[in-house]
């Protein structure tokens, strides 16, 4: 497998691969402001907080990266960008109601602010207005993709859902929902934006591989920085996944390998959820080597990613595509 280490190594963040990309990025976030208009006011102001709050929209980062390393010359990928992005935001309004979450990347979540009822309704305006705009491009293949990937996430909330309190959830089981409410939206947004690009069906299934397997190293490193990094760095608080009852890789692997007094000790706590015995479970996690294994199912992931894409010509965009698999498992935050 051949890397253009040089140009690999220009993209050190998410922001170097934007200015890369900046006018389709300029054209997405334009495309996004103009679908948000509502006359309803509490719509307008909630979704502009939630869409704006931060993020890296990574999603539609890659759904651009992959058009353009098939040379896409059209702008259906910037339209793609901009649903998958309210589909993923849509998301996160549900999903930090249903964890009861007070903070995403230092910031108030929408519903401690404006309340747990409009931020689902607001969600349900997000997966709605993002089939209006599918439907816009008249094409059912990719109306296929996204109505597939849409149900898969929410597989993935309900599987999420009965584990939560449930110690006993097995590494298959995590990784199963990793895959449905994590990297499935990256598989789609890779997949189509080689499907735009008029790719065969070799490179549909390729483009679509990377993107599942960057998807789970990101979300493997997600559980790690749980874990590892304080409030300050990460714009959460440390322990969230704990707090609220989810067994996540590193304690599953923490109670397969530690002693039966540690392994009681995470039992009781991903039953009871909270932050009472925090200090012990980290000393656990890093005892049983579990950040460590995790890390490294992570990395292993992204060599997947890296391979996925192995025969896509060489450009500055298949190394854009190769860099986000280092900067998935190196980040902090």
């Amino acid at each position: 497998m051949h890397v253009d280490v040089k140009n690999t190594q220009q993209f050190q963040s998410v922001s170097d691969i934007h200015a890369l990309i900046a006018e389709d990025m300029q054209a997405v976030n334009a495309l996004i402001s103009r679908s948000l208009h509502s006359d309803v006011v509490l719509i307008g102001q909630l979704s502009n907080y939630i869409i704006n709050s931060g993020g890296k929209r990574l999603r539609p980062v890659l759904v651009l990266l992959a058009a353009q390393a098939y040379t896409y010359q059209g702008s259906q990928h910037v339209n793609i960008a901009a649903i998958i992005e309210f589909i993923h935001t849509a998301t996160l309004l549900h999903d930090d109601v249903v964890d009861a979450s007070e903070l995403r990347r230092g910031n108030d979540t929408a519903n401690a602010i404006w309340g747990n009822e409009a931020s689902v309704l607001v969600g349900d305006f997000l997966y709605s207005r993002a089939f209006q705009m599918m439907v816009e491009l008249s094409d059912m293949r990719i109306m296929e993709i996204l109505a597939n990937a849409t149900n898969t996430i929410a597989e993935g909330e309900v599987m999420q859902l009965m584990n939560v309190n449930e110690p006993d959830t097995t590494e298959k089981q995590y990784l199963d929902v990793i895959y449905c409410k994590t990297a499935k939206l990256f598989e789609a947004g890779c997949q189509l934006g080689a499907l735009v690009a008029q790719q065969d069906d070799q490179q549909l299934f390729n483009m679509a591989e990377y993107g599942k397997y960057l998807g789970t190293a990101f979300q493997l490193i997600d559980d790690v920085i749980d874990y590892t990094q304080s409030a300050n760095e990460t714009g959460k608080n440390i322990g969230d996944d704990l707090a609220e009852g989810k067994p996540t890789l590193p304690l599953i692997h923490a109670m397969q390998h530690g002693q039966p007094e540690q392994v009681k000790i995470i039992r009781e706590a991903i039953e009871q959820g909270g932050r009472d015995r925090m200090d012990e479970i980290q000393q656990i996690i890093e005892s049983t080597g579990s950040i460590a294994y995790t890390a490294e199912l992570a990395r292993s992931e992204a060599v997947k990613a890296r391979k996925a894409i192995a025969d896509l010509p060489e450009s500055i965009y298949k190394s854009a595509l190769y860099a986000l698999t280092d900067i998935a498992v190196e980040r902090s935050f």
